[in-house]
């Protein structure tokens, strides 16, 4: 039975009192020399005034009086009671909890008012638990709390003179008030607009920090907090704003109450505030997939569309678990729904549901990892299953090509410029909006000065007027950079043949041809907009971002398939046809069978286009590395000839000398595409060759150029594979033109000598092994085998094992090498047995059939020792499985353990103990870190990857 106010008050405290007394004689006695006991004269004057320590004592806590953190004072579990035989009552053993605690004394009405409330209204919203009202008195819920277990839930259920009074002190700039009114206005058959009121006073607050956040006072940012936000959260400020979204489809009245726009933006706006400025927030929301799959039900409303689209993709980001499209209520139609401008912003959101997480774990980028994962999940992933759905959406790649290929022209120009400037807001970072505002408006008084004549002012005006016109601009890159990566990822995906076909049908291939000159690689103009703190060259920067995905997307769409070809026009089709004439050779199917109808229109094609500004691009461009790519990408597959002299006779083979000899080229991406294409564009090309020895015409020149091989050999790797197959098949040749080139070219003169493939076998062997092996360096391995298979045709196989043996043991690593080369071999084994594709690339690049490649590799590996050509032979009995021998050592003595792969070898073997194992010394030489030279992933990671 609950009682009266003013009997609960005065009852309250005299039992808090009563049982104060006698806690304190029972359990822990008078302290002495400290100024307390139950009104003693040994009181301290003044320590009665101390009204914000007492508060602050409530929970056990004690915080600075200005600190934000004082929010926590109210929704925390509270586990301390108190007593108070005075104004400095000494704490006692509470019999329901174990910690001290006070409470209050006649001689303080003012607190009494603000713990045991001020009447039944003030706490009309306060419901406790089991659905009665809970009463005002703020100690007898927290009593309550610690009996039930159910403590304070919201913060509608503090009182309100609590709240005020601890508003001023704590900082909370009335937030909790304001959260408290909107609890009691947002109730099932409440008037929402009253909750619209309230969330205008909280939005400025919260938006003011969110501000702070994006620009560039962020790095500041980061050791501060967001006390706005923060008390916001912490008074379930989320939470509700949730519920008050979700309201109409949680309720089973057939009349559902309607929130209206305005009401939903100004929640979807405080909500992406909080998200960005508070830590955690985003993670809670992620975690509720009822409320994300609900987001997308907002989306139907133009209205609201931006500001979901925005928190979605805020909250996928961070979502452990992918989302299934398929989940998404009516996505068909929802995705039929949205204009052209709506579906590029959708697709920032596609983008993160159709790309594989990334755990952020290194170690998930080994080939034995990535084998190991695909055993466990046979299936398909959730990205490929979404990629599927996306697929089977009626007109969705139609769409996506359309909006690819659209014209700055032909975008939607009615939007009034506020309207442009928020779409712009919400593609852009916060702070490149800023900025480039920033930047016009400081333009603006340069050009007004009072001096300024009328032709100045005519200038100034036109200056202005452009603006919209540069934003528009950005839209067109921002969208299309956004379609660009959808449409990238799924022509890598597992119905790539279907997407292919797709994309060709709709033409956007000549659709990107004709926008290459006017805005894909369009020549900076002064009026471009350029943000501060940035250039046109920065990374970060939306047009060079868009130049990187259009390549990504050519290097996609090339790559080992026949539709390559119409990265050309008719015209250049003809030439290839005139070559393969020339050269008395069969023409390319795929050439023959190109529709000429879905070729690049123009003067010249894409391609071609793409090696004019490759030629042109500076040496210290970001763009080489994904240029060369592009390129590459067309040439890899079956060696063709045409292919080949097409790109010769356009230069780009002296290009790709000059960057490597003359520039001395740094930069180890760039090398390695650079490496790569030289290899597919000189492969089996006698003239390549011949073009090559024209250009390196020196000694000094040739030595430069084998220092860059040399200096990284997991990046020239492709090219020593390329010079090692193409000298092969010239040997076999009797034609004049190729004995003169093979007897003139330094290249082929110094790939000839035995001792040098020798040097390059060992050094390939040496700086992979099993649990380093990933998709960039597994190249080695097979570049190593091509040099043996072509050993064994010629019946030499043997000789080359006998130089290995010899050199292991000038190196001081007896049985090392060769067991090395063994474990990679098995792993060789078990690898591309299972991968159809990989081994396809493997026949196509070296022109050895794969059976070939299987039989070397299990000859190499028979156990059989008295074959000449089993690797066992080589190596004696007391170093068979050495190297399995030291890893087991040191797993013994507490592992883990790791080969430590540099350019000069696998250095050995690294347990945190060292040679306290019982490794012996030069295994356990150097206790560096173990994976400071390996060969690792590089950012610009070669997709495909490399074989």
């Amino acid at each position: 039975m609950l009682l009266g106010e003013s009997e609960r008050q005065r009852e309250g405290e005299r039992e808090i009192g009563k049982e104060g007394g006698r806690g304190k004689e029972r359990e822990r006695g008078v302290e002495e020399g400290k100024g307390t006991g139950g009104g003693g004269g040994g009181e301290k004057k003044g320590e009665g005034e101390r009204a914000p320590v007492t508060l602050r004592l409530i929970a056990g806590l004690h915080f600075p009086e200005s600190s934000a953190t004082a929010t926590q004072l109210v929704l925390r579990p509270w586990a301390s009671w108190g007593r108070c035989g005075g104004p400095s009552a000494a704490p006692y053993k509470s019999p329901l909890g174990p910690e001290g605690a006070f409470c209050l004394s006649e001689e303080e009405p003012w607190r009494r008012r603000l713990f045991f409330g001020a009447g039944r209204e003030r706490r009309a919203a306060a419901w406790g638990w089991g659905g009665r009202p809970c009463s005002g008195n703020i100690l007898d819920q927290l009593r309550q709390g610690q009996v039930t277990g159910q403590g304070l839930a919201r913060g509608a259920q503090i009182t309100e003179a609590f709240l005020k009074e601890r508003d001023k002190q704590a900082k909370w700039n009335g937030i909790p008030l304001l959260l408290q009114k909107l609890y009691v206005n947002s109730q099932p058959n409440s008037d929402f607009s009253k909750c619209q009121s309230i969330l205008k006073e909280i939005s400025p607050l919260l938006s003011m920090e969110a501000m702070v956040f994006v620009t560039e006072e962020r790095k500041f940012s980061q050791e501060s907090t967001f006390p706005n936000t923060y008390t916001f959260d912490l008074f379930g400020g989320v939470d509700l704003l949730v519920e008050i979204l979700m309201r109409p489809t949680l309720t089973t009245q057939k009349k559902k109450q309607k929130i209206s726009d305005d009401l939903t933006k100004d929640c979807l706006s405080i909500l992406y505030n909080t998200c960005i400025c508070t830590d955690g927030v985003t993670k809670r929301l992620a975690e509720r997939n009822d409320f994300v799959l609900f987001l997308f039900t907002l989306m139907t409303n133009r209205k609201t569309f931006l500001q979901t689209a925005t928190l979605i993709e805020d909250i996928l980001g961070v979502k452990k678990e992918m989302i299934r499209l398929e989940d998404i209520p009516n996505l068909a139609t929802l995705v039929s729904s949205f204009d052209q401008q709506q579906l590029a912003n959708f697709c920032r959101i596609l983008a993160v549901t159709i790309s594989e997480l990334d755990t952020g774990s290194d170690d998930k980028h080994t080939l034995l990892a990535k084998n190991a994962h695909q055993k466990k999940n046979l299936g398909p992933t959730c990205a490929e299953i979404n990629q599927a759905t996306l697929l089977n959406i009626p007109g969705f790649i139609e769409r996506l090509c359309k909006l690819a290929t659209r014209k700055v022209s032909e975008s939607t120009g009615t939007s009034s410029f506020l309207q442009e400037l928020e779409e712009w807001y919400t593609w852009l970072d916060n702070a490149l909006v800023l900025d480039a505002l920033m930047r016009v408006a400081n333009e603006e008084p340069e050009h007004s000065s009072p001096d300024s004549s009328d032709e100045s002012g005519v200038a100034n005006t036109s200056s202005r007027t452009q603006l919209p016109q540069s934003m528009k601009i950005m839209h067109e890159i921002m969208y299309k950079l956004e379609v660009l990566y959808v449409l990238c990822v799924l022509l890598m995906g597992r119905q790539r043949n279907q997407v292919h076909k797709m994309i060709a049908e709709f033409k956007l291939i000549p659709g990107l041809n004709n926008l290459f000159d006017k805005l894909i690689w369009r020549k900076h103009s002064t009026s471009t907009l350029v943000l501060h703190g940035h250039n046109q060259n920065c990374d970060c920067s939306p047009d060079i971002t868009l130049k990187i995905q259009f390549l990504r997307l050519l290097q996609s769409f090339s790559d080992h398939h026949e539709n390559k070809y119409l990265l050309l026009n008719s015209q250049e089709l003809n030439e290839l046809s005139a070559i393969s004439l020339k050269a008395n050779i069969p023409e390319v199917d795929a050439v023959v069978n190109t529709d000429r109808s879905l070729v690049c229109d123009g003067k010249r094609g894409l391609l071609t286009r793409l090696l004019q500004v490759m030629k042109k691009e500076p040496t210290e461009s970001s763009f080489r590395f994904w240029q060369a790519r592009a390129v590459e990408s067309f040439l890899r597959g079956a060696t063709s000839y045409a292919d080949q002299m097409f790109l010769l006779k356009r230069g780009l083979l002296e290009h790709i000398l000059y960057c490597i000899v003359d520039s001395e080229c740094k930069s180890r991406d760039v090398l390695q595409s650079y490496f790569d294409l030289l290899g597919e564009l000189m492969k089996f090309n006698i003239d390549a060759f011949k073009r090559f020895n024209k250009y390196i015409n020196t000694d000094e020149k040739f030595q430069v150029f084998l220092n860059q091989i040399n200096s990284s050999l997991v990046d020239s790797n492709m090219l020593v594979r390329c010079i090692t197959l193409s000298l092969d098949r010239f040997e076999s040749q009797s034609d004049m033109k190729v004995v003169h080139v093979l007897s003139e070219c330094r290249l082929l003169s110094y790939m000839y000598q035995m001792n040098n493939r020798t040097t390059f076998l060992f050094r390939l062997i040496n700086i992979i092994h099993v649990q380093t092996l990933t998709q960039e360096n597994v190249s080695c391995l097979n570049t190593s085998l091509v040099i043996l298979m072509l050993a064994r045709r010629k019946d030499k196989l043997p000789g080359y094992l006998n130089a290995l043996q010899k050199m292991e043991y000038d190196e001081k690593y007896p049985g090392f090498i060769l067991n090395n080369f063994h474990s990679l071999l098995r792993f060789w084994q078990q690898h591309y047995l299972h991968k159809d594709k990989d081994s396809t690339c493997l026949e196509n690049s070296s022109c050895i059939s794969f059976t070939y490649w299987k039989e070397t590799v299990s000859i190499l590996l028979s156990p059989d020792r008295t074959s000449p050509c089993a690797l066992v032979s080589y190596i004696e009995e007391p170093y068979m499985d050495i190297l399995q021998t030291v890893v087991i050592q040191g797993l013994q003595c507490g592992g883990p353990v790791l080969l430590k792969s540099t350019e000069k070898g696998v250095q050995g073997i690294f347990s945190p103990l060292g040679p306290s194992c019982g490794i012996s010394p030069w295994v356990a030489q150097d206790q560096s870190n173990p994976l400071a030279s390996m060969p690792t992933l590089s950012s610009q990671a070669s997709f495909p990857g490399r074989v």
